[in-house]
């Protein structure tokens, strides 16, 4: 028999709550489910608690990226010329409604799916929204520098969101990707990714341009940043270890620290 204490929706609204979450508030949440323990009624749960905790007038927002319509020699997968081309050949476009997440978990795959929430358009960096102002959020997700002012990113930002690590590690902070724009050094040279679309009634390889994002000193500029300001609050959602942060004070940190440590 499992020992671990059921997690109920009611605990985890207290839990956000102490946290700092509160009603009106727009959140970006990053989550683990695996990390919260045994909830009852697992993602589905985890979704009402966050709504409710905000409310109507607040917001919720996770990525929803599709890394599987990259092309597929993107990350040095072994095919060989063959199958490459059956590959590109008959890999489906990205559809809003239909196109599952890839590597972002059981919540916010649950949660795209739900009735009145928007999804941005980006056939790879997609965000998916609920509330008051999820379309504003999602609306308008350019194809070129994915990740910038003008992506659902930078509307959180604007609204004076705030970052919820729900049991998640401290590099999947999607919201240090904003600074990456801003920084002033030459770290972020561009890159050209390939995305299938439809033009017209075909469906076609095209390309579009960003810069080279990078995470893998996003748990340092976490650390450094919890341990320089008083911005960062730490508590427990269940038994996930969770962090809550002003995304604009992280954020304009974040593009100081890049500016003084990426060479």
């Amino acid at each position: 028999m499992n020992n671990e204490k059921l997690i109920t929706k009611k605990e985890m609204m207290h839990d956000l709550r102490k946290l700092g979450v509160r009603n009106g508030m727009t959140v970006i949440v990053h989550s683990s489910l695996k990390s919260i323990g045994r909830v009852i009624g697992g993602p589905v749960s985890v979704i009402l608690a966050l709504q409710d905790t905000v409310g109507t007038e607040g917001n919720i927002v996770m990525p929803t990226q599709s890394e599987q319509l990259c092309d597929p020699m993107e990350y040095e997968s072994g095919y060989t010329e063959e199958e490459i081309k059956i590959i590109r050949d008959h890999m489906p476009i990205y559809y809003p409604d239909l196109t599952p997440t890839a590597f972002m978990g059981f919540i916010p795959e649950t949660f795209r799916k739900q009735q009145n929430v928007y999804r941005s358009s980006h056939p790879h960096t997609s965000f998916s929204a609920w509330g008051k102002k999820a379309k504003y959020i999602t609306d308008h997700h350019n194809l070129d520098f994915a990740l910038n002012e003008n992506s659902p990113l930078g509307r959180i930002y604007d609204l004076n969101g705030y970052i919820l690590l729900l049991g998640a590690p401290t590099d999947s902070n999607t919201s240090l990707h904003l600074a990456e724009y801003r920084q002033e050094n030459t770290f972020i040279g561009e890159k050209i990714w390939d995305v299938k679309v439809e033009k017209g009634n075909k469906e076609e390889w095209t390309t579009y341009k960003d810069i080279n994002n990078e995470s893998d000193d996003f748990d340092k500029i976490f650390t450094d940043f919890r341990n320089e300001t008083n911005y960062v609050v730490e508590g427990s959602v269940g038994e996930a270890k969770s962090y809550f942060i002003p995304m604009k004070e992280m954020v304009d940190f974040a593009v100081k620290w890049m500016n003084k440590n990426r060479a």
